[in-house]
């Protein structure tokens, strides 16, 4: 985690530079459409691992009451500079600092990948925890199954990894910590992409009752 949040803080200004505010291609945005439907106003959505909240300010034109949490201050700098509506604040997805149930919705897009898989069971059982009883979920990851040490990235020199995940692994990690998977868009790389990748939306459910 100290290694990502180095990087990021370090990238921040060319990361804003070089990615822009909601690239994505039209299977993301209708990922991102459904899941800004079915929250609807029935309360406040977080994204975790926001970044420079291209994302979350994505949200927010979506409809929907839009924060966001991020491990680098650096990236929370520039998405306060960008976008001075929203609220960001700095903290983990490894222990997020919410109440249990306070949200309708919660959005990890692509911040995933840089934590060990291994940690995936409590992530997700963080997620559950705050989100209230049919709160949805949606994740966007790399699709694969292996590790990728970076040491350049975005014109810097940095250190860390990316994590490359089976989606059906992730589903299962889902399902264990209280989630239902309503739906899965596995597609081809696009742009600079390098490989697959996978969006999943998914409900909360009691898992007493599943």
């Amino acid at each position: 985690m100290a290694e990502t949040r180095a990087a990021y803080d370090t990238v921040a200004a060319d990361y804003a530079r070089l990615i822009p505010d909601v690239g994505e291609g039209p299977l993301d945005r209708a990922m991102l459409a459904a899941f800004a439907e079915q929250v609807g106003g029935s309360g406040p959505v977080v994204e975790v691992g926001c970044g420079t909240g291209r994302i979350t300010a994505h949200l927010r034109d979506l409809g929907l009451d839009a924060s966001g949490i991020d491990l680098s201050p650096g990236m929370l700098e520039v998405a306060r500079r960008h976008h001075p509506g929203l609220r960001f604040e700095v903290g983990s997805m490894t222990d997020l600092a919410l109440p249990d149930g306070a949200l309708a919705g919660l959005v990890a897009w692509y911040s995933i990948i840089h934590v060990p898989p291994q940690l995936l069971p409590g992530v997700f059982a963080g997620f559950h925890r705050v989100l209230a009883p049919g709160g949805r979920l949606l994740l966007a990851f790399k699709a694969g199954d292996r590790r990728v040490r970076l040491e350049q990235a975005y014109g810097h020199t940095v250190a860390y990894d990316v994590h490359w995940l089976p989606p059906d692994r992730v589903a299962a990690r889902l399902a264990e910590a209280g989630f239902e998977v309503q739906a899965r868009l596995d597609r081809e790389p696009e742009g600079r992409e390098k490989g697959p990748q996978s969006l999943m939306l998914a409900v909360w459910v009691d898992r007493v009752d599943r």
